[in-house]
Parts: C-alpha cells; structure tokens; sequence
C-alpha cells in the first residue's frame, strides 16, 4: 500500500484551539488546509461562523469545532447546548472533551450518559470523544473506549492538545487491541513526524489531529521521500513501544 501526502492530508485535522488563536492564524490554518486538501479545520466554537464564510463545498474540507473543552467539566446540559449552537452555525464534525474527572472517579453511568446526551444532539454527525490519556491508567484508558462504544461515539480521541503528552505509540497500541473495530481512533497530540504518523497509522488510526507547523513538516516529508510516496505494509500492527 502507498501514502502519497495528498492522502496523509486526508487523515488529519489541522487545528488553531488553543486560547491565543484568533483571525491571524485561522487564516492562515484555512490558506494551508485548501493548499494541500487536509481533510478538516478545527477552531474553538467562536469562531466556526468566521471558519465557514473561508470555506465552501467545493475545497471538501470539514468545519469541526470541540464541545465542553478543554477541561471536560462542564455540566451535561451545557454541552448539549453547545453542540446544537454549532450545529445551527455550521460544523461537520464535533470533538468532545470527555469528563476525565468523573471517570477517574468511577461515576461511569455519569460518563457514558454525557458523551450519549452529545452524540444524540449532534443526530448524523461523527462525535469523536477525547478522552486525555495523559491523566489516565491503562485501565482506565480502557474503561473510557468500553464507555465510548457503548455510548454511541464514532471515534476516540487521545488528547485535547493541552496535556503535557498526547497520542503515544504505547497508549495507541493498547486502544486499538482493546477496542478492535468497535470505534474509530484519532491520534492527537505529539505527532510530529511521518515515522510516527504511519506507525500509528498501521496500527489501525484513521485520523490525526496535528497542529499547522507539525502537519507541514510530515507533508513536506512525505514528498522528499521517492515517489514523493510512502509505502506501507498491507496489515496492520501492534507496538508497544513508547
């Protein structure tokens, strides 16, 4: 199988949803994503409406936009009320911060009743769960998929971008043997390189939320490679490295 980084592009969400992200950079993220086709642009909900009137049908690229970030903690109702605002502004995918505080308190019914309240509010559109590995055990990363799963959620989220380590190759590899076809997976957080883009990738990620400076450095990798291509295995693997 060959990635060409038009398909790399294709697996990742370019992102500005961190506090000092304003015009400047939404502009600039938008101006890369229809330069190389990414397949998404994630800003903080603002600024959905100011990401939709640069963005139209025809550069098939997705509005996405996170609910209850960064920390989780907001109450059900308020993140409901927050993914039908965006809806009524025009995202096509939603990223939910999944609340880690509860989970890592056992309160479960109250964890798979919140991400159910979200996905049924967004109706057809994918819910990707973030549920931020860096604060949890591994069993508890495994506790978060069984509670995704069964609360209806397309995929799971390694990170929000704001905890100190995101999507590792150790905590990828127990997801996706946990989970198996159950959910997809986005590898978010600390993916900085091709390498570790198409490790993650054989281990069954489909999707990737990396920043502009980050995604640029593995488009502009890929295309030093021969072929201006990278070529994989057909399988898929398990790594347990870190």
């Amino acid at each position: 199988m060959t990635l060409h980084s038009k398909d790399i592009a294709r697996l990742i969400d370019i992102s500005a949803v961190q506090t000092p992200h304003g015009k400047k950079e939404i502009v600039e993220l938008v101006k890369y994503a229809k330069e190389h086709s990414f397949i998404a642009v994630h800003v903080l909900p603002c600024w959905v409406t100011f990401l939709k009137s640069m963005i139209f049908a025809e550069d098939d690229i997705l509005i996405g936009s996170p609910v209850g970030f960064p920390s989780g903690g907001h109450r059900t109702e308020i993140k409901v009320a927050e993914t039908k605002q965006m809806l009524i502004d025009g995202v096509q995918e939603i990223d939910m911060m999944m609340n880690v505080g509860m989970l890592r308190s056992a309160n479960y019914d109250y964890v798979e009743d919140d991400i159910r309240a979200v996905v049924t509010a967004a109706g057809e559109l994918p819910v990707k769960v973030i549920i931020e590995t860096y604060y949890l055990t591994d069993d508890e990363i495994k506790k978060s998929c069984e509670l995704c799963i069964n609360a209806g959620a397309e995929f799971i989220k390694t990170s929000s971008g704001w905890a100190r380590e995101g999507a590792t190759l150790k905590n990828i590899s127990l997801i996706t043997s946990f989970a198996g076809d159950a959910i997809k997976v986005k590898a978010a957080g600390g993916v900085r390189d091709l390498d570790t883009l198409v490790k993650m990738y054989k281990m069954g990620v489909t999707r990737f939320g990396i920043n502009v400076h980050s995604s640029k450095s593995i488009i502009e990798e890929c295309e030093k490679m021969p072929g201006k291509a990278v070529h994989i295995g057909i399988h898929r693997e398990q790594d347990t490295t870190t």
